[in-house]
């Protein structure tokens, strides 16, 4: 078995069909399977999957488990040499899945690798970053990496038409060789939602492995899947995950000093975009009440606190 496609489902069940139909045109010469698992949705999505895609494995959960669960129950089911995660909210184009298992045969040394990843519009999305150290994520908060000379983060100074190793592959299209899932082990259930992808690919660095952004045209990531079912406590989580990964990587001091940084990095923002608001038209109002919710969560995102209903 030369590739398994590990999709994670939340109530996206349109989105669901179209990501399927577009990996079922694109996996031309491979040997594959596709495992959705399904984290208790209340829409069609099992019934969808089940009447249009009978060669799917389908893997239902009873519960909301998040995304490091949910790609778990798939991953120990797993019979491909190579892995792809692969978010509901994605379409795969062209030859991406072909050529992604062709160059990982070539380069033996990558544990992970990420293909080209491009917005709605056509325009390419920064689907790979270095590590959110201290130093990335307090210019972040700051606005320096809003000049893409000092951004070393998201490298948004970068084209992507280039092959480059790097710290971080978005889990939205992520190829991962079996072989360092073997010897690194599975996704850390302990995050939820957010920070799973960063903390696996540190951990593949950690053991040697190389992680590579190559520009193999591409995926389409479209950014509204399970998401967008979270309003502003998608950015509580961002945070809460991220301080979770300083303190698993760093110390509880590190983890104090990520979730104070992030912490002002939401409230300055709320100032802000309350102050334009008096000015501003309606969506300026709009980003104002989304980082007012976000701050006024914050005590939430705290490891050990994470938002108990999205599980429901």
């Amino acid at each position: 078995m030369d590739l398994s496609i590990v999709i994670v489902n939340w109530n996206t069940a349109d989105l669901l069909r179209d990501c399927l139909a577009s990996v079922q045109a694109g996996l031309t010469g491979l040997k594959a399977e596709v495992l959705v698992v399904d984290n208790a949705s209340s829409d069609t999505s099992v019934e969808m999957v089940r009447n249009n895609f009978t060669w799917v494995t389908l893997l239902e959960n009873t519960e909301n488990l998040g995304f490091a669960a949910g790609n778990n129950v798939a991953l120990r089911k797993a019979k491909g040499r190579y892995v792809m995660l692969l978010n509901t909210d994605t379409l795969v184009h062209e030859a991406v899945l072909p050529d992604a298992v062709a160059w990982l045969d070539r380069h033996p040394d990558v544990g992970v690798m990420g293909p080209k990843v491009l917005n709605e519009d056509g325009s390419v999305q920064p689907s790979c970053s270095a590590y959110p150290s201290l130093k990335h994520l307090t210019m972040q908060a700051f606005g320096l990496t809003k000049f893409s000379r000092l951004d070393s983060y998201r490298m948004t100074g970068w084209e992507r038409s280039s092959e480059r190793r790097v710290d971080v592959i978005s889990g939205a299209a992520m190829f991962v060789r079996r072989s360092a899932i073997e010897q690194v082990g599975l996704l850390d259930e302990s995050f939820f939602f957010y920070g799973e992808e960063t903390d696996w690919c540190h951990r593949f660095g950690q053991a040697g492995w190389g992680l590579a952004f190559v520009p193999i045209p591409s995926v389409t990531h479209f950014g509204g899947g399970a998401v967008a079912h979270l309003n502003h406590r998608r950015d509580v989580m961002m945070t809460e995950g991220t301080t979770r990964l300083h303190r698993k990587h760093g110390s509880w001091l590190a983890g104090l000093t990520c979730f104070a940084v992030l912490s002002f990095h939401n409230a300055s923002r709320a100032l802000l975009w309350s102050v334009l608001g008096l000015v501003r038209g309606p969506k300026t109002r709009e980003r104002a009440r989304h980082f007012r919710g976000v701050t006024a969560d914050l005590h939430r995102a705290w490891p050990g606190t994470l938002l108990s209903e999205t599980q429901s």
